[in-house]
């Protein structure tokens, strides 16, 4: 098969990018092309932080801020909003000029080794208890409202230290 017959059969099989890829197509993306996500620096007003556990064999183990890829033809304005129902479960108000904008590239691997890494600010009330759905503090998830940066935070985040 040549790669326009190869082209011809994928697009049957993802008729709406935007709604996402298949696992294994969107692995592949990743080795050919840098990927475009938001951070999200979630804040209250007594200046906590709010971060989520990770624990996978992309990212590692550790705190991080919550964040997503942007899908084709999705604003950032769409994912941020997403990023924050999904991650958080609810919406959050935030700055629509990005606070930092980062290019991460991780020479040691293929999948997943090339992002451009765009921070917003945003702000939830301090009232906000996160649910965590009867969850443990180490299971993915997991959020946490944080005074100051903690020191197992994923290394792929230390860019976002001085924020914290």
């Amino acid at each position: 098969m040549n790669i326009a017959e190869a082209i011809k059969v994928l697009k049957k099989k993802v008729s709406n990018p935007s709604l996402g890829l298949p696992d294994d197509l969107f692995y592949y993306v990743t080795t050919i092309t840098p990927m475009i996500n938001v951070d999200l620096l979630i804040k209250d007003e007594k200046g906590r932080t709010l971060l989520s556990w990770r624990n996978d064999q992309y990212a590692g183990k550790g705190w991080h801020l919550p964040g997503g890829i942007i899908r084709f033809k999705e604003t950032m304005e769409t994912r941020i909003q997403k990023v924050a129902e999904t991650e958080i479960g609810v919406k959050v108000d935030y700055d629509p000029n990005p606070l930092a904008i980062n290019e991460i590239i991780n020479n040691e691997r293929e999948i997943r080794g090339h992002f451009i890494s765009v921070l917003y600010r945003c702000s939830l009330s301090s009232d906000f208890v996160p649910k965590n759905k009867g969850i443990s503090k180490t299971e993915p998830g997991y959020l946490m409202w944080h005074d100051q940066c903690p020191d197992n935070l994923l290394k792929w985040h230390d860019i976002y230290r001085k924020y914290i």
